[in-house]
């Protein structure tokens, strides 16, 4: 009995240290193959890390399966009446798997047809972050407040992309209604020359013109197409450099005010 005791929990031993060096060693050789392929095939980065972390995803269900079963067979638990059970449980919670099954379809179809990929800025199903993984059954979101989002793949019925081609920087400046308007367009349109060499930006920048005349301020509208991700830290840049300019040329930004009125009565 002793024997039989030791004997078992020897080979239930071997197996998990085999599922852990087989994962290991997995996962190396996954990885490797992959970027090898990248360079002959000439993939993205972005592509090779959504297809990395399929396959290992994939991998790490199918090892975990193999494993679940040798672990019976050390037992010897008949796996074939377990399957049979498992197929009259899986008809009986056949409706309740249907939302399984839609993720596992729509999370093929985007991986076919590259609607995103890992590293891309989106916006879906109410949320928008930089993507991490892109599962069978989930897709992960970072949003920019940190916070990871897990959302299920039949949930991703609309997509915007927001990784794909340019982006528009878009800077609006106010000035007050008392401020020289052509002087400001002169000082914002050498701004925006010095901005035109700027690596980041694709087109432009250039000044559109009056784009607003509102109660207490005219609003003038800057615009240009950057490389993608880099339009946020370009109009950061640009609204700095206009409030040196026009500081230095003492045209006044707008603020609220308030005018008080005091009444005397005789």
């Amino acid at each position: 009995m002793l024997d039989v005791i030791i004997g078992t929990g020897l080979r239930v031993l071997i197996l998990i240290v085999s599922y852990i060096v087989t994962k290991t060693l997995g996962n190396k050789l996954i990885t490797k193959l992959l970027h090898k392929s990248t360079n002959r095939h000439n993939l993205s980065k972005s592509r090779l890390l959504t297809l990395e972390k399929l396959i290992l995803n994939i991998f790490s269900y199918v090892l975990l399966f193999l494993f679940i079963s040798m672990l019976f067979s050390i037992f010897k638990v008949p796996i074939g009446p377990l399957i049979a059970s498992a197929g009259v449980l899986g008809l009986a919670i056949g409706f309740g798997a249907q939302g399984l099954v839609s993720d596992v379809v729509t999370g093929f179809f985007i991986l076919l047809e590259r609607q995103i990929e890992v590293g891309e800025y989106i916006t879906v199903a109410g949320y928008s972050g930089i993507v991490e993984e892109i599962g069978l059954r989930t897709t992960k979101l970072r949003s920019f407040d940190g916070t990871l989002n897990f959302i299920p793949n039949r949930h991703i019925e609309s997509v915007s992309n927001h990784s794909r081609g340019t982006m528009r920087a878009l800077v609006d400046i106010h000035i007050n209604y008392e401020s020289d308007l052509d002087q400001t367009l002169s000082i914002l349109d050498a701004v925006c020359k010095q901005f035109q060499a700027d690596q980041r930006f694709v087109e432009g920048p250039n000044v559109l013109g009056v784009n607003q005349l509102g109660e207490r301020n005219i609003t003038i509208r800057i615009v240009g197409q950057t490389k993608n991700m880099e339009q946020w830290s370009a109009e950061r840049d640009i609204r700095k450099a206009v409030k040196l300019a026009l500081t230095k040329d003492k045209i006044k930004n707008p603020y609220p005010q308030q005018t008080t009125r005091i009444i005397k009565d005789n």
